[in-house]
């Protein structure tokens, strides 16, 4: 193939797509740019139709270290598992593009997505989903597309929508919206917002859907520049009859699926699906094993959908914006420091909180320029949450998913690190599993900060809005259980404060998202929003106003940045001091702030040490200060740590003296004032309450002798005295 490249510009900034050069043996492959971030995208069908039932698609996100110029950390030097960032990028490619193949696609699909070159300006995760969709239809493989991505700002001063914004521009920004879809409809939300009102997330919607068309737009031309030839693939044929005498048992279905209890209403039509596939000869159920599955889940979906769209009645006897019965509490756990167990119908989350030093953050050895966060969010799915046996292991790429939505919807409403300089970390642990894990995670979370003191702005809630949509008829559900997620043709989840929204994130099955849909889906998830928000706050309130007595005592200050080397000392000698004295762990950045961390008051010393060492001492205060050093003409006297002062030896006493030693000795406290500090920071003090010394003949003597040393440079005068 000829290399054909498409080179255009949208809202100021340069993309391009390119085929015919890399990776030719792949089904199709396309590089795709913006700025100088560059992406090869590869996807291969294999040739061979799976038996399974299920779609067998597979996208990888692979951050190569020498995109960004950089050596892979670790001992083997090379990149190993993917980090959370490219396991959340597949994710957000593989949602879009799994929904437009055709229905009863089976043949394994696999698509890469490499990063070549990351400028460190221009992100690389969005541009992978126009990518891996021009590669698709450049292999000729017949999805529904071209498909594209976008990720949408907001300036904070200007309230203009950015397109693609680069990092620079991101920090800016009070809204990460990340869309993607066809120039028909949007199947795709993911992102956050620092609690804009519904109607300014809707505008950007609109706005975003613009910006696909004109990309796809784009893209076509670079397709039809190409010109593949359209592959066929075999697809899975409905068998003669099958789907009829299925369908003779729909009323059977439609009693089976009512029922509040998961796991009864799960039986049930469990035995009604086994009652009806023994209907079947055992010829018939060996040939037609997964097409009977698949009719069997269709009636049941029939049977869901045609409920609630008939009759408003949803499979647990709820209306469409019912929340399920709902409970909270706060501090659950003891020597935690904070605890949060959010309920929802059959859906529980355990959210427990650790308070660390700011030094404990999660260091990120990624693509992206961030070195690290300080917020840490898990989220944990275990299989007896949902009455299952199974393996447990290193998170899936689901419960990443999750605790980044989670840790998405909390981060606007947390205080800086100034205010509270501590790292944090929640783990969601999922109990229970009817739907919405996700959002009751956020729910248990905003509780569990609440309990450990944290002084977020607001509490946050979360809610799953679901769809049923046939043709021009469609209802809108608050607070989906899962097989309404499952049967239905949204999962649009949403979570904020009573002042607006701090994260989304939406999939949508249905074709002709419109936006009466989505500002339907808004409105009513503000409702169950504020309903939520209303019955936590029957558990907690408001951040309690201390801390538990198991987190670390973190306290913060401003140092001059030429004043760190002092608090530091030659080889950390004055620091590891400090901190052996006191007990508190010290920790100083380059900008001067330092942390100092521990388990009770004793932070409260290692302060007040801290800040003696770096005051600047003036003329006229008064110290109390140690004999540290004595010499013929004065003694030294340690006037804060590091700081000495000089007491001239005709200050040290009222009257005359020989030597120092007769009045001072190492280790006295006594009380001086600053006379003087000259231009070289040497301090010149003066002893107050000085002891009354009565002046010998010999002392008087030796003060002769040393006026004259002083005066004449020579001891000759004195000599001559002491001979006569």
């Amino acid at each position: 193939m000829t290399k054909i490249t498409e080179t255009f510009e949208l809202y100021g900034k340069t993309y391009s797509l390119t085929t015919g050069e890399l990776a030719k043996q792949a089904t199709g492959s396309v590089v795709v740019s913006q700025g100088e971030t560059v992406l090869l995208l590869t996807a291969v069908v294999a040739t061979d139709k799976k038996e399974t039932d299920f779609f067998p698609l597979t996208v990888d996100f692979i951050e190569k270290m020498y995109a960004v110029g950089r050596i892979p950390g670790g001992y083997q030097k090379r990149e190993a598992r993917p980090s959370d960032k490219g396991t959340l990028t597949a994710r957000m490619i593989d949602r879009p593009i799994r929904t437009s193949f055709p229905e009863g696609f089976k043949n394994e699909v696999h698509i890469v997505a490499t990063t070549l070159v990351c400028d460190q300006i221009n992100q690389p995760d969005v541009i992978g989903i126009m990518g891996a969709s021009a590669a698709l239809m450049v292999g000729g493989v017949p999805i529904e597309g071209p498909l594209a991505g976008v990720r949408i700002g907001r300036d904070r001063q200007t309230g203009e929508f950015l397109v693609n914004p680069t990092f620079e521009e991101e920090a800016n920004s009070d809204l990460e919206l990340v869309l993607a879809g066809t120039p028909e409809y949007i199947c795709m939300v993911e992102g956050g917002a620092d609690e804009l009102n519904e109607e300014t997330i809707l505008a950007a919607m609109n706005f975003g859907q613009k910006v696909i068309g004109e990309f796809c737009e784009a893209q076509q031309r670079f397709i039809d520049r190409v010109a593949p030839m359209l592959k066929e693939y075999p697809l899975d044929q409905a068998i003669p009859g099958l789907a009829e005498r299925i369908d003779a048992h729909y009323d059977a279905m439609s009693l089976a699926i009512h029922g509040a209890d998961k796991l009864n209403r799960e039986n049930k039509v469990a035995e009604l699906k086994a009652e009806i596939t023994a209907t079947f000869s055992e010829e018939e159920q060996s040939a037609w094993k997964a097409e009977i599955a698949d009719e069997l889940q269709l009636l049941e979906k029939r049977a869901m959908r045609t409920m609630i769209l008939q009759t408003g009645e949803r499979i647990d006897g709820r209306k469409l914006d019912e929340i399920r019965p709902v409970s909270a509490s706060a501090g659950v756990l003891p020597r935690t420091h904070g605890s949060g167990l959010f309920t929802r119908g059959q859906t529980q989350v355990l959210a427990v909180l650790t308070l660390g030093m700011l030094n404990e953050w999660q260091r990120l050895d990624t693509i992206d320029p961030a070195p690290g966060k300080r917020y840490m969010h898990h989220y944990n799915f275990p299989p007896y949450s949902t009455g299952e046996t199974g393996y447990m292991g290193a998170p899936r790429r689901r419960e990443i998913g999750h605790g980044r939505l989670a840790e998405r919807a909390l981060e606007p409403v947390l205080p800086n690190e100034i205010d509270f300089p501590y790292s944090i970390r929640i783990v969601s642990e999922v109990l229970e599993s009817n739907g919405s894990s996700s959002m009751a995670s956020a729910c248990a979370s905003s509780l569990a900060l609440m309990d450990a003191g944290v002084n977020i702005k607001r509490p946050v809630s979360g809610i799953a809005m679901g769809l049923i949509k046939e043709g021009d008829e469609f209802a809108v559900l608050s607070d989906i259980q899962g097989l309404e997620d499952f049967l239905g043709d949204m999962d649009f989840k949403i979570c904020g404060t009573e002042i607006g929204i701090t994260s989304m994130q939406m999939d949508n099955k249905a074709k002709g998202l419109t936006v009466e849909i989505l500002a339907a889906a808004l409105s009513q998830a503000k409702h169950g929003r504020d309903f939520i928000l209303t019955k936590m706050s029957e558990a907690i309130t408001r951040p309690r106003s201390e801390l538990s007595d198991h987190a670390p005592r973190i306290l913060s200050m401003q140092i001059p940045v030429d004043k760190i080397r002092d608090v530091i000392g030659s080889g950390g000698k004055v620091i590891r001091g400090l901190q052996e004295e006191t007990g508190a762990t010290i920790e100083i950045t380059e900008e001067g702030i330092v942390y100092i961390a521990s388990k009770d008051t004793r932070g409260e010393e290692a302060k007040r040490r801290i800040e003696l060492i770096v005051k600047v001492p003036e003329v006229g205060e008064i110290y109390t200060g140690k004999v540290v050093s004595i010499q013929s003409f004065g003694a030294f006297i340690e006037l804060l740590p590091g700081k000495d002062g000089l007491l001239h030896i005709s200050r040290v006493a009222d009257g005359r003296i020989g030597k120092v030693e007769d009045v001072l000795s190492i280790g006295d406290e006594i009380r001086v004032k600053i006379i003087e500090i000259d231009e070289n920071e040497k301090i010149s003090l003066d002893r107050l309450d000085k002891p009354k010394v009565e002046a010998s003949r010999e002392n008087r003597e030796y003060r002769d002798d040393q006026a004259n040393t002083r005066n004449n440079g020579n001891t000759s005068g004195t000599n001559r005295r002491r001979r006569r």
